[in-house]
């Protein structure tokens, strides 16, 4: 498994990555802010400027259905959010 699991395609990191150059991705929870740097910018072939992390605990769920109380945990993941350098662009609809 990568390092990069998925882009976040969200209307907010759309804005960012057109105004401000920003992008996030859902990356591997041990992964450090190196790794994650060099797995940018060899697979989208881009510079990196800078990467910040933020770690997401799981939170607990439970909802009331005919069968009674169904208790659950959303998945714990990291997200990046990563600054390109000069006037490198990601497009994540290339491939559609």
């Amino acid at each position: 498994m990568g390092i990069i699991i998925k882009p976040i395609v969200t209307e907010k990191l759309t804005a960012q990555g057109d105004k401000l150059n920003r992008y996030g991705f859902v990356v591997d929870r041990k992964a450090n802010k190196l790794q994650i740097k060099e797995a940018v910018e060899t697979l989208y072939g881009v510079s990196v400027a800078d990467v910040n992390t933020i770690n997401y605990h799981g939170k607990r769920k439970q909802r009331y259905t005919k069968a009674g109380l169904l208790r659950g945990r959303m998945n714990h993941f990291k997200k990046a959010i990563v600054t390109l350098a000069g006037e490198d662009k990601i497009d994540f609809y290339a491939n559609i």
